[in-house]
């Protein structure tokens, strides 16, 4: 699905390996510093980092389990066993107590290297104690952009989950049958005036998520003319569910009409409501920020779909622009506009005149290819690839 420049700058990417290789970069020079500085002890040293390090997070889910056994294990882990899911589910991983094993493993093999201070044992029990303690005040995190990295890969975010069901339950089900609908409509209503790229329902996505119920009352130049045939289908135990789509004349600056299929996504009803509720702990920020998310998972979404490929367009609308009375309208007739023109190189690419000879000097610059194929046949033997080879097929010339 192609979306207008200014859209992809607005929509944000998914977050990248950058903090994987700054970190690796990082620990590798420091490592080759130490390994200059004292090549002797550098894996006892290595092995004494690494337990100080493992010990905070593993004391760390040592408190989060109390929690979980205390008081959530029936309710939250319904009897899961404690192994497979709740210690993981604590920070208490094969991950984390492997390597808190390793190290301290690595650290009894070299003892023989250590100090006569000990390195600092006193630093394995008093590091992991402080870091337990701050990690649970919340000084040490996690910060907003890890929850939201988190959230974002594992598809946790309310926006991944309206963007789906809104897909599953009703793009994936009308858009299929779209085109039908629109050549049915296109038939009975002879006064219409669709245009040659407008077969595709306009989805309007605005990032402060308010959305009107008629577009009529928020720009005059559009107008309500009639409604699709309705797709009748048995859902969840209804019979014969209606779904149906509403055809809109916009006009432009000209007064010239344009008839296309329009709506909201009505997902972001949802996304707006939240914002109002004191209970959803929903900012305006995070409202936006879960809108652009909708968006962009919408889109991934669609563009991996088969049944709906050609048959929408999502439409992104700014909230900068809200002094023009006609903004809504004029940004639905340039994406109109747009399909127009994609249409139109689709099908509407010159044909080659077979009457005109193709001159010798033309050959760097040739004609357009004709769009249809003629069928050419010869009369003449086939000739063999390799050499010859007996044929006692007759062949007849007509």
């Amino acid at each position: 699905m192609h979306c207008l420049r200014d859209e992809d700058a607005l929509i944000p990417s998914p977050r990248g390996h950058s903090p994987k290789v700054c970190a690796a970069s990082v620990a590798a020079i420091a490592t080759g510093g130490i390994l200059l500085l004292s090549p002797g002890g550098l894996i006892n040293l290595v092995a004494f980092a690494t337990l100080i390090v493992a010990l905070g997070p593993l004391l760390h889910g040592l408190y989060l389990l109390f929690e979980e056994l205390l008081h959530h294990s029936n309710t939250r882990h319904r009897g899961r066993s404690l192994l497979g899911h709740i210690l993981p589910a604590c920070g208490l991983g094969l991950k984390s107590l492997l390597a808190a094993a390793l190290a301290a493993l690595l650290l009894h093999l070299t003892r023989d290297s250590l100090t006569p201070r000990g390195q600092s044992w006193e630093l394995v029990v008093l590091v992991p104690v402080l870091y337990a303690l701050l990690k649970c005040l919340g000084v040490l995190g996690p910060w907003e952009v890890e929850v939201s990295d988190i959230c974002e890969e594992r598809k946790l975010n309310v926006a991944h989950g309206l963007a789906w069901s809104f897909y599953l339950g009703y793009l994936q089900l009308v858009l299929p049958s779209l085109k039908t609908s629109i050549d049915s409509f296109r038939g009975s209503h002879r006064d219409s005036l669709w245009g040659p790229g407008s077969q595709k329902l306009l989805i309007l996505i605005p990032l402060n998520a308010n959305i009107s119920h008629k577009l009529e009352d928020e720009d005059s130049h559009i107008e309500f003319y009639k409604s699709l045939p309705n797709t009748e289908l048995d859902r969840a135990g209804v019979r014969g569910r209606v779904y149906k789509h509403s055809v809109y004349r916009v006009k432009d600056e000209r007064g010239k009409a344009h008839d296309c299929a329009v709506e909201y996504a009505t997902p972001l009803l949802t996304l707006y409501r939240m914002s109002q509720e004191r209970n959803a702990g929903f900012g305006e920020p995070e409202r936006r920020q879960q809108v652009l998310l909708f968006y962009r998972t919408l889109r991934d979404i669609l563009d991996r779909s088969l049944e709906c490929r050609n048959r929408y367009r999502l439409i992104l609308i700014k909230d900068e622009h809200e002094d023009d009375p006609h903004f809504l309208s004029k940004t639905i007739l340039r994406h109109l506009e747009q399909q127009d023109k994609e249409e139109f190189c689709l099908i509407g690419a010159p044909q080659q005149d077979t009457n005109k000879p193709v001159e010798v000097e033309d050959w760097h610059n040739p004609e357009p290819m004709s769009r249809e194929p003629t069928l050419m046949m010869s009369l003449d033997r086939p000739q063999p690839l390799r050499g010859p080879v007996e044929d006692t097929d007759s062949f007849r010339q007509t």
